[in-house]
């Protein structure tokens, strides 16, 4: 991981120990000095106080923060001392997310043939009143798309392998532009677990 400590990631957990997003190392600090969080070391649950993650010794050649009077280890995981609730959020409908969703795969054919041979298909074509919404849109091959053109899948004989839905995976764990520490692992699903592209 490289660029400054403080814009790495922390993984947000609520009261509950539900991961609920990820904030700048900087913020998480924040709510660790202020009492509005404790630190979680993810191998051992062990939980911290400032005051205890600022006396713990930072492993040789691990990346820390340093201050005039301190070394400190940066925090992986933080855990809200007082909020339970999850937050919510709706995943936006882009290209990118609908090639996340289907798995990159054409959802008649079942072929994943790259990102630049897949379009999107409107289940119900935008000429017979279809949306573009999660509902609507799948990936589908050139080949396949073609074959479909202006008309129902099943008027030619074509069978989608799902039927579209908004995905289950979250955002709010996404990292950009840098890998997610493995320990969030321990506390994120694998439905949020999206690796960097």
């Amino acid at each position: 991981m490289t660029g400054s400590p403080l814009c790495r990631d922390t993984l947000v957990l609520n009261r509950g120990w539900l991961a609920i997003a990820s904030t700048p190392v900087r913020n998480a600090l924040r709510l660790l000095y202020s009492e509005a969080a404790l630190v979680v070391q993810p191998d051992t649950f062990e939980v911290h106080d400032f005051e205890s993650w600022s006396r713990l010794e930072v492993p040789e050649g691990e990346q820390s923060i340093s201050t005039v009077r301190l070394k400190l280890c940066i925090p992986e995981v933080i855990v809200l001392n007082s909020f339970s609730g999850i937050p919510r959020q709706s995943l936006p409908f882009t290209r990118k997310n609908l090639i996340r969703r289907d798995l990159s795969r054409c959802q008649y054919c079942g072929k994943q043939p790259g990102q630049a041979q897949l379009s999107v298909d409107h289940v119900i074509p935008r000429s017979k009143g279809g949306e573009t919404s999660w509902a609507n849109c799948v990936l589908a091959c050139l080949r396949c798309n073609h074959r479909k053109g202006n008309k129902l899948a099943s008027e030619v004989g074509m069978i989608l392998l799902q039927e579209p839905k908004p995905p289950a995976w979250s955002p709010i764990f996404e990292v950009a532009g840098a890998e997610k520490p493995a320990a969030w692992r321990r506390f994120v699903g694998e439905q949020n677990w999206v690796e960097a592209s």
